[in-house]
């Protein structure tokens, strides 16, 4: 399978990187996978301005990275989301990437299983809960599989992810799909 993933983290080598690095490992033998950082892209945010829909190409009226993105979308079979978690969301700069699928082409994308990979510093049980919720949304929405998550409290620092299970339960990710 062709996995592509979306590493959300401006954070270079932070705790964000080294989940995706481990889930890479345990991905690899077995499938094609693309990590895509998004902070190496300019992403605007959605308009909302529905061009999209009206034009036969279904072409964004923004001139920005998003074509590319949405071709490496549209040969994805498996997309991953990794992301630091800032006040229980996702990274503006993934968010960015996320709302501009409110396009027409997303229909054409053959994804068909999604997993989250995600890094918080707090360590509140309910951290996570409103992407989660936004994922199985999406998950429902767009009918795919859930193809599981790693979720990391109490990881603020660079390399604050090594302390724990998290890379494993990473890697042993990768190795499932």
């Amino acid at each position: 399978m062709n996995i592509l993933i979306l590493a959300g983290s401006p954070r270079k080598g932070g705790n964000t990187d080294m989940l995706v690095e481990a889930f890479v490992k345990g991905a690899i033998p077995r499938h094609r996978v693309e990590v895509v950082s998004v902070n190496d892209y300019k992403i605007s945010p959605c308009m909302g301005c529905n061009a999209c829909f009206k034009n036969g190409q279904h072409a964004c009226v923004q001139k920005d990275d998003m074509p590319v993105i949405y071709e490496k979308m549209s040969k994805a079979d498996v997309l991953v989301i990794a992301s630091p978690v800032y006040f229980y969301g996702l990274s503006a700069q993934l968010k960015a990437i996320i709302d501009r699928c409110h396009n027409p082409l997303r229909d054409t994308f053959r994804i068909k299983k999604m997993a989250l990979l995600l890094v918080g510093a707090a360590s509140l049980p309910e951290l996570f809960d409103s992407i989660l919720v936004q994922y199985r949304l999406c998950l429902n929405f767009f009918k795919m599989e859930d193809a599981g998550h790693v979720l990391v409290r109490g990881a603020k620092e660079k390399g604050d992810v090594k302390n724990g299970d998290a890379l494993q339960e990473a890697f042993g990710l990768g190795q499932r799909i």
